[in-house]
């Protein structure tokens, strides 16, 4: 007796059956996110300290591995090229690892700048498409983001202590938010 071969439709399926039955890890996930958000906007300042470092630790990383990728290509006529950009990606980790209170002001002014620039092209975006139905609704999305980017500049570098702090615990609170509502929307289709 031959099986019956599996469908793309019977594999998601599947596959959906799978997730719905994990809905309860969801929740768990998404109410650990909220708490976790909470805790980081308690203490915004040791957020702030904490993302440094990971990302100086990130860089500091990214970089080795691009310095002993330039040994490794070194035939290739872009051996300089390659061992500059390691080499400083290594000095830029190393100085936010060395000093994190510097490297929140750089990174908060970057972010600053992101979203200012962000903003901007939003609102070109959306009054370049004004015929169609919803732009006003980016353009007033890209007026927030353009704001938000000039209070951050405007601002800083005072408020590059407790800036990343602050974006990841709002950041850690609507991720958990949204995968808390997802697991228990999962647990509904259940029956």
């Amino acid at each position: 007796m031959t099986m019956p071969a599996q469908t793309p439709a019977s594999t998601v399926a599947d596959q959906l059956h799978a997730v719905r039955a994990s809905w309860g890890w969801f929740a768990v996930l998404g109410l650990a996110f909220i708490v976790l958000g909470f805790v980081a906007l308690a203490h915004v300042l040791a957020s702030t300290f904490v993302t440094v470092l990971y990302v100086g630790a990130l860089i500091l990383v990214g970089g080795v591995v691009q310095v002993i990728h330039a040994f490794r290509v070194k035939g290739w006529g872009r051996f300089f090229y390659w061992l500059l950009a390691g080499v400083l990606y290594v000095v830029a980790g190393a100085l936010m690892m060395y000093n994190p209170l510097l490297g929140a002001g750089v990174l908060t002014l970057m972010i600053g700048v992101a979203l200012a620039v962000e903003g901007f092209f939003r609102i070109a975006a959306g009054i370049g498409s004004r015929p169609g139905k919803g732009w006003g609704f980016i353009v007033v999305s890209g007026v927030v983001t353009l704001l938000l980017g000039l209070i951050i500049i405007a601002r800083w570098p005072v408020n590059s202590v407790y800036i990343l702090g602050l974006f990841l615990g709002i950041d850690l609170i609507v991720n958990g938010v949204g995968t808390l509502m997802f697991g228990l929307a999962l647990r509904e289709k259940k029956s």
